[in-house]
């Protein structure tokens, strides 16, 4: 499986805050940076992936390697802000083929429901709920996403692609491809705490 970066940057996505258009490539145009495809903006695997992230997004930003957020529709976006569960700029695809060009698969209502009994989104579901991150039932239940890390002027450094839901790129190896693995201190992150939320109910 190959991925060409001009293709990919060549896809426009919106910006959740402003609703302006841009080209993907612009993003590492002039600097580093990290991108990750939610699934789903209600799931409570995607809030937990973007809380995670949140462990490393001052080390991210100290490095000058900017954080983003792609989801693959703009339902449910507003509360994905309002809640400040990611720590980086959001946007969304204007077409369902930019997460196509990055192969990331689509399951169907039968095996993306078996895909939340695997033992990794069991152990994410019941970190979601003890963080009390809650989610909804909107949107697209069955694509999945990824992460692209992108070095500035476009060297392409991972395509991640998740297998399942609970399937997320672990921060050290975020930090490893930019050398900065020494910076990796997860005693001090803020995220092992429980965090209180208005919204319990639990969806993925």
């Amino acid at each position: 499986m190959s991925t060409d970066i001009n293709v990919i940057g060549s896809h426009r996505v919106k910006s959740v805050i402003t609703g302006e258009s841009t080209e993907m490539r612009s993003f590492w145009q002039n600097q580093n940076v990290v991108i990750i495809f939610f699934r789903r903006w209600g799931c409570m695997l995607c809030r937990l992936w973007a809380k995670e992230l949140g462990e490393i997004a001052s080390v991210l930003e100290n490095n000058n390697i900017k954080l983003i957020g792609i989801g693959v529709e703009e339902d449910g976006c507003k509360e994905f802000v309002e809640r400040k569960f990611f720590d980086g700029d959001l946007y969304y695809v204007e077409d369902i083929s930019t997460y196509q060009a990055l192969h990331f698969k689509r399951f169907n209502v039968v095996t993306i429901i078996t895909s939340l009994f695997w033992k990794q989104s069991r152990e994410a579901v019941f970190k979601g709920r003890d963080m009390g991150l809650g989610g909804d039932l909107r949107g697209d239940w069955v694509q999945v996403g990824g992460a692209l890390l992108v070095e500035k002027g476009g060297k392409l450094l991972q395509h991640f692609v998740q297998h399942g839901p609970g399937d997320h790129l672990p921060n050290l190896e975020i930090l490893k491809h930019f050398g900065l693995e020494n910076e990796y201190r997860p005693e001090t992150m803020t995220n092992k705490n429980r965090q209180d939320s208005l919204c319990t109910t639990d969806a993925s």
